[in-house]
């Protein structure tokens, strides 16, 4: 399975921004699919993911961020609204976790190259 994120750039603080990202390969609709993010001299952390049975989302995007999925064109989206300069960070997708924990990113298989996000003040 290969990923491919894009969507990232420069947006000011309140500003809206929409990330995709695309899978190829051996993939499947069952598959969890997570954004998780690096910020400078910060460690990855999870952003959100998309299970069967539902959507997940870290405290800090909520109510801000949605996960989407459209299985037709295998592509996961992240709409970012209300955006601000602490969500600058490299975004990555991810897919293959564990719908039970949805939240771990060591439990994610494959990886995207990541699409960074960088929100002026």
């Amino acid at each position: 399975v290969q990923l491919q994120a894009s969507g990232g750039g420069l947006v000011q603080a309140g500003g809206s921004r929409r990330l995709s990202c695309a899978a190829s390969g051996r993939t499947s609709t069952s598959y969890v699919m997570g954004w998780f993010r690096q910020a400078p001299g910060k460690e990855r952390e999870f952003v959100t993911a998309i299970t069967s049975s539902g959507t997940y989302y870290a405290d800090s995007v909520k109510g801000r961020f949605t996960i989407s999925r459209d299985s037709a064109k295998n592509t996961v989206y992240l709409q970012m609204n209300s955006l601000k300069p602490e969500d600058t960070a490299v975004y990555y997708c991810a897919a293959g976790g564990s719908r039970y924990y949805p939240r771990e990113q060591r439990r994610y298989d494959y990886w995207g190259q990541g699409t960074l996000v960088t929100v002026s003040s």
